[in-house]
């Protein structure tokens, strides 16, 4: 049987793999890129966050966009699977805060690198770099063949589509799966940036553009309702344009499917809100700045929060304060004191809206799920068509759960064709 698989990405090796188990199917990886795998280069900041160690029965509720679909999938393909092939190619894997798994070597390119090794274990796999697929053939509902953009014709029993959605385009992920995948009858559900920085003050955030906070704790809010959208604990990045960082790229895929959003967005009605200082309680933040202000008294306010706060938050900090900032810390009343407390645990800034797809870690949106039978992944208006990683209208939270994704449904795709 041959096999042509379109995208070289994880869901497109593994596709492969699977399929290759079977000695007497042949393979054909086509990848438009100079290398395989080159968007997983960039996982992790470089450093590949390739799974979640938790219970692989957990990852579904990880996965806000469709994640019933991926009952089959996920057990077709495991975490554990997924951490066994990297090992047995060489690299052992670490485990960090929040169920992370990582290479030790904290190398994305030596995680590609293992997927290398195992594809060459195959010798009925071909790969086929710097082509790319024009077109699916199709003829009486039945997937036949791809159409290069050289012109040249290749035929095959089974297609696998794994091009990949729209985010980071640098790294080929342009959306040509979803115009090959529209042609043959498919609906595409609208496509938006999940896992994306967040545009909001700008004013306030150019201020702090650069500033990294750690270790705070943050809320997205919906004010109009008083409800609490998304809550967590890490890191945040302000940026010229708004926010980003580990927090905020998590915060907007529970936002991007709230209610109203883009109406609350327009209002100013939702909030992000910074706990700057969480290990403390408002009284002992209180007696933390008495102790503070008794050390600067003879000082001016401007000068006194050097050690309770970043650099860049001092000047933001006093204007919303509205403390005289030529004040005498001396003569802050207790009153100015209690505002500032209620001020560095509830730092509020407005969220305008979302960046855009480009910038997303992952798209949501893609292929219908209700197009695709989630046993074996295949088309269900077109036979012999699979589809396999981010084309489909999955994803999931940070935390290695998209990437989950992109394997245990390329291997899902690819074993059917054994």
């Amino acid at each position: 049987m041959k096999i042509i698989i379109i995208g070289g990405g994880p869901a497109g090796i593994m596709s492969a793999v699977s399929s290759a188990k079977n000695g007497k199917n042949e393979i054909i990886l086509i990848e438009k890129n100079n290398i395989l795998g080159k968007k997983l280069l960039i996982t992790g900041k470089g450093r590949c966050n390739i799974t979640s160690s938790l219970d692989i029965n957990d990852f579904i509720k990880n996965v806000p966009g469709n994640g019933k679909f991926l009952y089959s999938a996920f057990q077709n393909f495991t975490n554990k699977d997924i951490i066994n092939l990297i090992e047995s190619n060489g690299l052992k894997v670490k485990e960090e805060r929040g169920n992370r798994i990582f290479p030790v070597t904290d190398r994305a390119q030596d995680v590609l690198n293992c997927f290398i090794k195992e594809l060459k274990k195959y010798k009925n796999i071909e790969i086929k770099l710097n082509e790319k697929v024009e077109k699916i053939l199709v003829q009486n509902d039945t997937a036949k063949g791809v159409l290069l953009l050289s012109g040249e014709k290749l035929e095959a029993d089974k297609i696998i589509l794994a091009t990949g959605g729209k985010s980071y385009p640098l790294t080929g992920s342009t959306g040509d799966g979803y115009k090959m995948a529209k042609n043959l009858g498919h609906t595409i559900e609208s496509i938006k940036g999940s896992l994306v920085p967040l545009i909001a003050d700008k004013y306030l955030c150019q201020s702090l553009q650069g500033l990294s906070l750690k270790n705070i704790k943050m809320v997205i809010k919906d004010t109009e309702k008083n409800k609490k959208i998304y809550e967590d604990f890490g890191e945040l990045l302000f940026t010229h344009f708004g926010v980003s960082g580990p927090t905020v790229l998590s915060s907007s895929a529970h936002l991007l499917r709230y209610r109203d959003v883009n109406r609350l967005l327009l209002e100013n009605k939702i909030k992000l809100i910074i706990d700057l200082k969480p290990a403390l309680l408002p009284e002992e933040l209180d007696k933390r700045i008495i102790r503070d202000f008794e050390e600067f008294k003879n000082k001016e306010f401007k000068n006194s929060l050097d050690k309770l706060l970043p650099k860049k938050m001092i000047n933001p900090i006093i204007e919303l304060s509205k403390i005289n900032p030529n004040k005498k810390v001396n003569e802050i009343t207790k009153g100015e004191r209690q505002n500032l407390i209620n001020l560095l645990k509830n730092f509020e800034i407005n969220i305008e809206g979302f960046r855009p797809v480009e910038e997303a870690i992952v798209t949501a949106g893609g292929i219908s799920t209700k197009e695709i039978n989630p046993k074996t992944m295949e088309s269900k208006l077109v036979k012999g068509l699979y589809f396999a990683g981010e084309i489909i209208d999955i994803d999931a939270y940070t935390g290695g759960f998209n990437l989950q994704i992109a394997y245990s449904t390329g291997y899902t795709a690819g074993l059917q064709i054994n």
